[in-house]
């Protein structure tokens, strides 16, 4: 199996793949590259509706270029033995999937830098360095990320802030989703009594009302069942599911 960068050749072919909805497994096979290669390929360059191989070439020709002329950074990359160019080729590709899931791209480097710390908290000065942005930029986005109960802040050593991504937020996150769309619902089926419940738009409104019932309920008994795996410790295994446990309060 050919190891080494994709070449310019490779990144047409996943192109072609890409534009014909070839699944990554297949064009991996087609490449005899793994298929984690062509995945992170794919998402750190636009996603598979943005993929571009004249783009993503010169991406990773910029990144080369970058990495030749910064000075290191601090930080755990080489901790616990990690390959610290991998490392960053999958914060690069988190970052990626999380802008394609609605996150702003300073939000998104923000969490995934704090994600991929071992102590999951990091401090302001320590997200600026990191980042290589202005404390300016840090401050917005933890603002951003806190009001979507993402991050949490606690007071830190000489009064420096932390922030922190824990256990519970991504269950906390689903909570706010259930009752965003509770509020979304409510205000559909109010519409319903001002249009007019025989009225085709009252009926539009009111189906809109239940469909956001139905998923906002479906949200939180899911998130009340799954809490548990949030605090799940031990080696993760691919595919592998744990049974929440009733003990927990």
């Amino acid at each position: 199996m050919p190891g080494g960068r994709l070449t310019q050749s490779e990144r047409r072919q996943i192109a072609l793949g890409l534009a014909d909805g070839d699944a990554y497994a297949e064009i991996a096979r087609r490449l005899d590259r793994p298929t984690s290669t062509i995945t992170r390929e794919v998402m750190r360059n636009g996603g598979p509706t943005a993929y571009r191989a004249e783009l993503a070439q010169r991406a990773t020709e910029r990144r080369a270029h970058r990495r030749r002329h910064t000075a290191p950074r601090e930080s755990d990359t080489q901790a616990h033995g990690r390959d610290g160019e991998a490392v960053r080729e999958y914060e690069e590709m988190f970052t990626t999937v999380l802008m394609q899931s609605g996150l702003p791209k300073m939000l998104s480097r923000v969490l995934t830098c704090l994600y991929t710390s071992d102590a999951g908290s990091l401090t302001a000065s320590e997200l600026v360095q990191r980042l290589q942005v202005s404390p300016a930029s840090i401050s917005k986005a933890i603002t951003a990320l806190e009001s979507m109960t993402l991050v949490r802040r606690e007071p830190g050593e000489r009064r420096r802030e932390r922030y922190v991504v824990d256990d519970d937020i991504w269950y906390q996150s689903m909570m706010a989703s259930a009752r965003s769309n509770a509020q979304l619902a409510e205000t559909a089926r109010q519409g319903v009594a001002v249009l007019g419940r025989d009225t085709p738009a009252a009926a539009r409104l009111e189906n809109v009302a239940r469909f956001l019932d139905f998923v906002g309920e479906s949200i939180i008994r899911s998130a009340e069942q799954a809490r548990e795996v949030l605090y799940t410790k031990g080696e993760a295994t691919p595919g592998s599911t744990a049974e929440p446990s009733a003990d927990r309060e």
